[in-house]
Order: C-alpha cells, then structure tokens, then sequence
C-alpha cells in the first residue's frame, strides 16, 4: 500500500517495454513494482475496454464488468463512474486477473447513484475488450 501513487515523474518501467522510457532507466536506487494477480500464477493481463452507452442522455452512477472464468472465479472492475452520458466513449485499462483464455462471460453492470424510473433506459450500446501487448 505504500508504492503508489506514483511520483509526478511517473512510475519506473520493468519489463517488455523498459526499453521506451531510457530517462527512467537513469535513475539510482531504483525500486521496481509490478502489478500481479492475488493468486498463482500471479499474472495480469492488461485488457484495454470501450464503453458506448444508450438511452438516457445523462445519468449519475457507475459501470463496472464482471469476468468469469472456466474454473469458477469472478472478478469486478470499475470502468467508470459518476456523471455518464451516452455522448461518451469509456475507455479504460484493466489489468484482469482472469486469464482471457479462461474468460467464459463478462457481465455489464451499471449502479445507478439516485432513484430513477429512468434508470432500466440505460444499456450499452457497445463493449469492446481488446487484449494483447498494449491492452
């Protein structure tokens, strides 16, 4: 819980892609972190994910997906949350801890954050989850 945030400089880069930031790579006593799974085999997978909405204009709330996997487990993300318009593209990384292999459904939820009738209105238009090496 100390390691982040991290500085306005930004965070050290290990990994596939150290490479790109040679600036962050002269610094002295350096500390590394990584972001892992709570679980073995400890890997995350950054997935990249776009939300368009539909129907009501705007509402408060928040949107959050729900992976599954093959072998039971699921996990929650936020992607987005306070005022949201379906004039809006979400976008967000996610670093998943459900192998996508694994992943047998992702869930949408939307929380509304007031009372409404209008609330049942509110879908998504579109989910794209794309995952690979930049997400």
């Amino acid at each position: 819980g100390d390691c982040f945030p991290c500085p306005l400089e930004g965070c050290p880069m290990m990994g596939h892609y150290a490479d790109r930031f040679p600036e962050k790579l002269k610094r002295e006593d350096q500390k590394y972190f990584l972001n892992t799974a709570a679980d073995e085999p400890f890997a995350t997978w950054r997935q990249k994910v776009f939300i368009k909405l539909s129907g009501v204009k705007k509402t408060r709330g928040d949107i959050n997906l729900v992976f599954y996997d093959t072998l039971g487990h699921t996990k929650e993300y936020e992607i987005a949350n306070g005022d949201l318009s379906q004039d809006e593209v979400y976008t967000k990384y996610v670093d998943v801890e459900i192998n996508p292999k694994n992943t047998t459904k992702i869930e949408f939820l939307w929380n509304k954050a007031i009372f409404s009738l209008l609330w049942a209105r509110l879908g998504a238009e579109s989910v794209n989850i794309i995952h690979g090496t930049d997400g």
